[in-house]
């Protein structure tokens, strides 16, 4: 199963008063919400995404997609099926590259005379640290 691309059932559920809920049964616990039904399939698309994404940190397996024959009558009833593609690799970058507060020490006057050049330090800090682990990336 590509990992690029991943496409599983997803239960819609109506809630009576506009709004739906989305849920996985190949996925017990992953689920969101939308106010309206488009709304309803990116929040869950998203929230499929991150799901994947923690199983795969967690060393997980990821599950082949169920058919709708194994959904169970609650599954079902009164409710929208509806096929969602969601591409894994991308949460992946989007999660990872998303950057982070670092809280680093350094003299004073270093400080200084770097603000006065107009230094970026995040910038030189993440250069120096590409640079002294021996990453092959370009910033």
């Amino acid at each position: 199963m590509s990992m690029k691309e991943l496409t599983y059932l997803a239960v819609i559920e109506p809630n009576g008063m506009g709004g739906y809920g989305v849920y996985y049964p190949d996925f017990p616990g992953c689920g969101s919400y939308g106010d309206t039904f488009q709304e309803a399939i990116v929040n869950g698309r998203e929230a499929l995404e991150l799901h994947i994404y923690g199983m795969q940190e967690d060393g997980e397996e990821i599950p082949d997609p169920s058919d709708v024959t194994s959904f169970s009558k609650e599954d079902l009833e009164g409710n929208i099926v509806t096929a969602i593609t969601v591409y894994p690799e991308r949460m992946k970058q989007i999660i990872e590259n998303k950057r982070v507060k670092v809280n680093c020490t350094i003299p004073l006057w270093i400080k200084k005379a770097g603000e006065e050049a107009r230094i970026n330090f995040s910038r030189v800090l993440e250069e120096a640290l590409v640079e002294k682990i021996g990453l092959n990336v370009r910033l």
